[in-house]
């Protein structure tokens, strides 16, 4: 078998630029320095290695970053524009309607976020479907990251780079990611989240990969759908309006989200996460 960790390793310092920069010029040429591949060539290996291409990459995270910032801020749209890196509004405004199906303003007032925004502000405790389930406990392979939760899909990269290094990534990942801090409360730099795939009980796990066991016990399920720049509105909603009409209490363990569908080839409104809750049973 031919030993493809060199070049993943080199790709994945790619992706830690492009996410520490991500409101910078990225240049080609620059991108080619940080791999350490000709300019001529390192593109194509990218989009080879990972299924899709660099603009593609940093056009979603630019994008994801925008859509964070008109559903949880206030600032102006062309700022929004201007940091994600489109020098008109009308390029800006183009792109992004492509990818969410709305343009920038009309997603500000009318996306999913809104619609739990409002349920918040009625107090609609009924808003949206949570089931009650048991899970059994699940041991999983993890990534960690720090920083903000909308990197959770780099760390998740860098989980799959890694586990196809090893030859054991399975064909159809089942992803989840744990999140561990308040993201309304600390810096967003300092937020502890880790991505996740479930793996056999015998299976090795040694660095950088950690082992996580997922609590076993009953969970309150929110099927969320839609992009995941909304989803601060839909905890809002489930912690501070569900959770206290529930009759449950939480428990001591951290919240887990599981991925249904592929962010890199799922349109954003289409994307589909069980937002997972601990609870006591009383």
């Amino acid at each position: 078998m031919i030993n493809q960790v060199p070049y993943r390793d080199r790709l994945d310092r790619v992706l830690d630029h492009i996410h520490a920069h991500l409101e910078d010029d990225l240049s080609f040429d620059r991108l080619a320095e940080v791999a350490c591949l000709s300019p001529y060539h390192w593109s194509r290996i990218y989009s080879a290695m990972r299924g899709e291409t660099v603009v593609a990459t940093i056009r979603r995270l630019r994008l994801q970053r925008a859509a964070e910032r008109l559903s949880n801020t206030d600032l102006d749209i062309a700022a929004v524009a201007s940091r994600a890196g489109y020098g008109s509004a009308d390029a800006f405004r183009r792109a992004f309607k492509e990818a969410f199906d709305l343009s920038p303003a009309a997603y500000r007032a009318q996306g999913s976020h809104a619609a739990f925004k409002a349920a918040c502000a009625a107090a609609d405790a009924r808003a949206f479907p949570v089931t009650i389930e048991t899970i059994p406990a699940q041991r999983c392979v993890g990534m960690d990251h720090v920083g903000s939760y909308m990197g959770i899909d780099h760390a998740m990269g860098r989980l799959f780079g890694e586990l196809a290094a090893r030859g054991v990534l399975p064909a159809q990942p089942a992803m989840k990611a744990v999140f561990f801090d308040d993201p309304d409360l600390g810096p967003e730099e300092a937020l502890r989240s880790r991505a996740c795939l479930p793996v056999a009980d015998e299976a090795m796990i040694d660095a950088p990969l950690v082992e996580t066991v997922l609590r076993g016990g009953v969970y309150a399920r929110l099927a969320y759908t839609g992009p995941y720049a909304d989803m601060r509105g839909a905890y809002r909603w489930l912690l501070g309006v569900w959770l206290p009409a529930s009759g449950y209490e939480p428990d001591d363990a951290p919240i887990f989200e599981a991925y249904l569908n592929d962010p890199s080839s799922t349109p954003q409104n289409e994307l589909r996460t069980d937002i997972h809750l601990p609870l006591v049973v009383l």
